[in-house]
C-alpha cells in the first residue's frame, strides 16, 4: 500500500512539473464512506463480478451495521466502519463515479492539459485553464449528486499553482502561491536552487506528524520500564520507517525537526525514570544518536523516464 501511495505522490509530482499546469482542484468527498450507496456499488460491481455467491458475500458486508453500547444498528448507506474490504468496494465504485467519467472528460471537453492522480477517496487535478477547471469542478458535483454524492464545501478549493503561479500573482499583487495537501504532504511552489526551474516541494504535513508523534509519545510511556536498549532499537524502527516515507527532497527541514522532537520525548521519558538527579543532555546525547539515524533523503525525485511510463 505504501509503495502505491509513493507513485500517486511521484505521478502527481511529475504530471505538475512536466505537464502545462496553472490550476489545481483539490476536491473532497464529503463522508464519501457513509454517504456511498449501497444499490449502486452492488450495480458497479456486477460488471465484472458473475457469481452471485460472491455477491451476495459483499452485499452481507454493505449490511453488517454498525454496534455501538452494544446495540446493533443496521446501515442503508455507506461501508462497514474498519472493515477490511472497505477501502477496496469504495475503490470499485469510484473507478465507476469518478475514473471513467474523468478520463473521458479529459480526452472529449477539456481545451488544454488536464492531470488527474487519485488514491482512494484523495484526488487532486492540474488544470492549464482556469475555464476547464471550473467547468470540471461544476459537471463533478453534478456527476457526484446521481451516486448521492456531495463536494465538502470547506474542503474543495481550486487555486492557482504550476510554473507561471508565484509570477502572475505578484503581478497581479496577490502574494505567494497557496499550498495544497494530498497523502500526507504539504505542496508548494518552489525553484530548484541551481537552475532556478520550476519544481514542486513537498512538506510533511503537519497534521501527520503531530499524529505520529503523540503515538510515538504514549508508546514510550508504556515502555519506560523497559531496558534502554530494547526502547533504543524500537524507537529506530519508527524513525527508520518514517524516513522512508518522508525523506523526499525538499522536506529534510521537516524530518530534523521531527528528529528533535522525538529526542525530545525519549529524553523525558529516561529523565523521569531516573531516581538521582536530572541527568544531563550531554550524558543522553551518544545514546540518543546511537538509536536515532540523522535524516537524509532516501527518494530523489521522479525523471522524466518516470513520466514516460506513467501517463496521465
Amino acid at each position: 500500500m505504501e509503495s502505491l501511495i509513493r507513485v500517486s505522490l511521484d505521478a502527481l509530482t511529475v504530471g505538475i512539473q512536466r505537464k502545462k499546469v496553472n490550476w489545481v482542484l483539490d476536491a473532497d468527498i464529503r463522508g464519501f464512506f457513509d454517504t456511498m450507496s449501497h444499490e449502486w456499488t452492488m450495480k458497479f460491481i456486477e460488471h465484472r463480478v458473475a457469481d452471485r455467491r460472491i455477491l451476495h458475500l459483499i452485499q452481507k458486508w454493505l449490511k453488517a451495521g454498525i454496534s455501538e453500547d452494544g446495540q446493533w444498528s443496521e446501515t442503508k448507506l455507506g461501508t462497514p466502519q474498519g472493515a477490511v474490504v472497505s477501502p477496496l468496494i469504495a475503490n470499485v465504485s469510484l473507478h465507476y463515479v469518478f475514473d471513467l467519467w474523468a478520463e473521458v472528460w479529459r480526452k472529449k471537453v477539456a481545451k488544454g492539459d488536464v492531470v488527474v492522480v487519485r488514491y482512494a477517496d484523495d484526488r487532486v487535478m492540474g488544470f492549464q485553464h482556469r475555464m476547464d477547471a471550473e467547468r470540471f469542478l461544476r459537471e463533478f458535483r453534478e456527476r457526484l449528486a446521481k451516486f448521492g454524492l456531495e463536494l465538502h464545501p470547506d474542503k474543495t478549493r481550486l487555486i492557482e499553482f504550476g510554473r507561471f503561479a508565484a509570477r502572475d500573482r505578484k503581478q497581479h499583487g496577490e502574494g505567494k502561491p497557496e499550498t495544497f495537501t494530498f497523502l500526507g504532504f504539504t505542496h508548494y511552489c518552489g525553484q530548484r536552487i541551481h537552475d532556478g526551474a520550476f519544481i514542486v516541494w513537498r512538506l510533511t504535513a503537519k497534521k501527520r506528524m503531530v499524529a505520529k508523534l503523540k503515538v510515538i509519545k504514549a508508546e514510550l510511556q508504556h515502555l519506560k520500564h523497559h531496558r534502554t536498549a530494547e526502547v533504543g532499537a524500537w524507537l529506530r524502527r519508527v524513525v527508520l520507517g518514517y524516513y522512508q516515507y518522508h525523506a523526499v527532497p525538499g522536506n529534510s527541514t521537516q524530518l530534523r525537526i521531527f528528529r528533535g522532537r522525538v529526542c525530545w520525548l525519549w529524553r523525558s521519558v529516561l529523565v523521569r525514570r531516573s531516581q538521582r538527579a536530572r541527568v544531563r543532555w550531554l550524558r543522553l546525547a551518544p545514546v540518543l544518536n546511537r538509536w536515532l539515524p540523522q535524516p537524509r533523503i532516501l527518494r530523489p525525485y521522479p525523471d522524466a523516464r518516470f513520466a514516460a511510463t506513467h501517463p496521465w
